[in-house]
């Protein structure tokens, strides 16, 4: 027996491979399946089974390919119902792999249809558990993005969700190991871990939501509390992974067209696509594309994308670092931003010496900003996460989330100078573009952001002006 988790920082998410005795099985798999192909033909194994432990809202799975490249079944939880041919298996249901087997434990809570897989070794014992988003490093499965579909309360969903940890997973021998579907960073939880592996006896003694002594209204209490908004995007993915979607490499070869300087801004005018950027920001900032979108490749792209573009089915048109365009049509469609139109042919230094219209951000450095900004009378704008702010951040500053943007933007008065800054430059870039795409100018951008501010004699706080903190 085999077992490797494919983990994926850029989403936080693990994907699994299990083999023995020649079979295979594999476990929340990305978008593009050409990865587990290849695995599969340099072990000479066969694919048996690839498992979903539920509709993913964060990002597209491949599933529905890799089902068609291998003619494996697709296996849920009980109560699931996709668009497509699937094993909806029942609660406790064994598939051989093998020597081995996998156990199905139907855990509703983050969606009805939730299920963990008990890996049971060649000798019959507990050996790990694949937890889905049921059970986090330090967490557990939010239970508010299921509500519309099950027809509940997130309090009601967190209630099936404590007893489904309770029934089903906190009874397992404490030296199961515990492979969760994401880390921290996911914005499937609120408090997880950076760690991507565990046990259940590690759980039961650190994770918040598994305290021995917890009542069901703690639980319901706890992990309710302090949730914040899903991303706009998660519906979408759902109804992907639900009923099926485009065959990724259809979207890599309409996202890989070259397309001369010409074409590129005849396809934006006619179809009214958004110009996204996915060149690193301080190349962004000293030239670009008027009224693109800056979300650079090198950070949390997909995530950003999708919290910020929101529409999967929005026309996308390219501008990438040359060997980079793959990797980002590949990224886009992890999260199902499907309509990718092509690339800009030689990218943003071919428009330029076409001499076509460019643009820039008004980017400064720390230094400067501590020169220029009057703490009480400069506005400044902190786009870090409210617990980053809430840590420390420059004495005065306003906090106004880059999650936020398209709600706090229109209050923006386009008279009033304000710097703009966030840890290290790459959120404040994407925020800048977004800004300037939308007619506002009067600001600047600090680069290197607050990592590199704290270093400077600008004034700094811990305490934090509710007034001044965005609520969500």
């Amino acid at each position: 027996m085999h077992v490797k988790q494919i983990y994926t920082g850029c989403l936080a998410q693990g994907a699994y491979y299990i083999t023995s005795k020649g079979e295979a099985a594999i476990i929340d798999p990305l978008r593009e399946v050409q990865p587990y192909l290849d695995m599969l033909q340099r072990d000479g194994v066969k694919l048996k089974y690839i498992f979903e432990t539920h509709f993913h809202a964060d990002f597209v799975s491949g599933h529905i390919d890799l089902s068609k490249a291998t003619q494996a079944p697709i296996i849920y939880g009980p109560t699931a119902q996709p668009g497509f041919e699937a094993i909806v298996a029942t609660d406790n249901q064994v598939f051989e792999l093998g020597d081995v087997k996998i156990k199905v434990l139907h855990t509703p809570g983050h969606t009805m249809e939730s299920a963990c897989y008990l890996l049971i070794d060649e000798q019959g014992k507990d050996h790990a558990l694949f937890s889905g988003d049921t059970l986090f490093i330090g967490d557990v499965g939010r239970p508010d993005l299921a509500q519309k579909a099950a027809h509940m309360t997130q309090e009601q969903l967190a209630a099936t969700l404590y007893h489904s940890l309770r029934d089903k997973v906190m009874i397992l021998a404490d030296d199961v190991i515990v492979y969760p579907a994401h880390g921290a960073g996911s914005a499937c939880g609120k408090n997880m871990s950076k760690e991507t592996v565990s046990t259940i006896g590690n759980q039961k003694q650190f994770n918040y939501a598994l305290r021995a002594n917890m009542t069901e209204a703690e639980f319901v209490k706890e992990v309710t509390e302090g949730l914040l908004p899903p991303p706009a995007y998660f519906g979408m993915n759902v109804h992907m992974n639900k009923t099926g979607y485009e065959s990724f490499e259809k979207v890599l070869n309409n996202g890989m067209r070259a397309l001369t300087v010409e074409a590129f801004e005849i396809a934006a005018e006619e179809t009214g696509a958004l110009i996204l950027d996915t060149r690193k920001n301080e190349e962004f900032a000293r030239g670009f594309i008027p009224q693109s979108v800056n979300i650079g490749i090198n950070g949390d792209f997909a995530p950003w994308v999708g919290a910020l573009i929101a529409d999967v089915k929005q026309p996308i048109l390219l501008v990438t670092e040359a060997g980079l365009e793959q990797e980002s049509v590949t990224r886009l469609s992890r999260v199902g931003f499907d309509n990718i139109l092509g690339h800009l042919k030689g990218g943003y230094e071919s428009w330029k010496n076409a001499g076509k219209e460019s643009d820039q951000v008004n980017r400064i450095s720390p230094e400067e900003f501590a020169a220029k900004v009057k703490v009480g009378e400069s506005k400044v704008i902190d786009i870090r996460k409210e617990s980053e702010y809430a840590a420390e951040h420059v004495e005065d500053a306003y906090s106004k989330p880059l999650a936020y943007i398209n709600d706090w933007i229109k209050d923006i008065n386009p008279e009033e100078h304000f710097f703009m800054h966030c840890a290290g430059g790459y959120r404040s870039m994407i925020a800048a573009s977004i800004l300037q795409a939308r007619g506002y100018r009067n600001f600047t951008e600090v680069g290197g952001g607050f990592n590199a501010i704290a270093k400077t004699n600008v004034p700094r706080t811990n305490f934090i002006c509710q007034s001044k903190v965005m609520q969500s």
